[in-house]
């Protein structure tokens, strides 16, 4: 079982990971994917003429920027995946958090909004496509179990990294890869560092070597690593990246 995470920023014209995904379910290997999307939010909420901003990696978000984020990543980004995969001669279906109730959330700090903090994964809709021998792609959002003030909003934002980490620990995945736009984990002295333990990397968080959107995947790293052996941060934007990871264990920064 391995639970990967495509960054939105990784799928480009140079990357092979979605032949890589086809390529794996064809030799046997169905993985689990998380997407994001953050490039494809920050894009329509300009056009929405709607601002945005970021707390630790974590974008914050008010009711109408929570329309655009479940439209655009449930959506529209969902879908084009899902597509895409179906072009490659693969199988695939779309999912989000909300979908089944695989993902019950609640608010995770006022300042962030409608931010998710996740309270439990039920895996039973991921077993129920892999079992029919189907890739799931799931969007992180959630539905909210904290509306006691009869607020009517019941979805959750979610960050993927984190969606990527519960549902890895969920399943007992042996492996949590994330791809991003980066080599990997870099010291602070810009030297890309290819392992790391739970305490340096704990460390590099508390030290501010580690910042921006990295804080959020090797936090969830952290967190996956109590019921999964192995995590690894990767550059999705290279020929055969995921592959590579898959197979050969090779590339990124690995925190074990």
């Amino acid at each position: 079982m391995v639970v990967i995470k495509i960054g939105g920023s990784t799928l480009g014209s140079h990357d092979t990971t979605l032949d890589d995904l086809v390529t794996l379910q064809k030799k046997g290997i169905i993985p689990v994917v998380v997407h994001g999307g953050g490039n494809r939010i920050t894009e329509w909420l300009k056009r929405m003429d709607l601002g945005t901003s970021f707390v630790r990696g974590m974008r914050v978000t008010d009711a109408p920027t929570l329309e655009v984020v479940v439209a655009v990543l449930a959506g529209l980004v969902n879908k084009e995946l899902v597509a895409a995969i179906i072009a490659r001669g693969g199988k695939a279906i779309g999912l989000s958090g909300v979908d089944g109730g695989l993902i019950e959330a609640k608010v995770e700090n006022p300042e962030l909004g409608y931010v998710g903090e996740v309270v439990k994964v039920n895996p039973e809709p991921i077993k129920a496509v892999l079992t029919s021998g189907y890739i799931p792609v799931i969007a992180p959002a959630g539905f909210r179990l904290d509306n006691s003030s009869n607020d009517p909003v019941a979805l959750l934002n979610i960050n993927g990294d984190v969606v990527a980490s519960e549902i890895a620990a969920a399943l007992k995945a042996e492996r949590l890869i994330f791809l991003t736009d980066v080599p990997g984990v870099r010291d602070g002295e810009n030297k890309f560092l290819p392992r790391l333990s739970v305490a340096e990397a704990r460390s590099m968080i508390n030290s501010g070597v580690i910042s921006g959107g990295m804080i959020p995947k090797v936090e969830a790293c952290l967190k996956a690593l109590d019921k999964v052996p192995s995590t690894q941060i990767v550059d999705g934007r290279s020929a055969g990246a995921l592959l590579a990871a898959v197979e050969r264990n090779e590339g990124g920064t690995r925190i074990e």
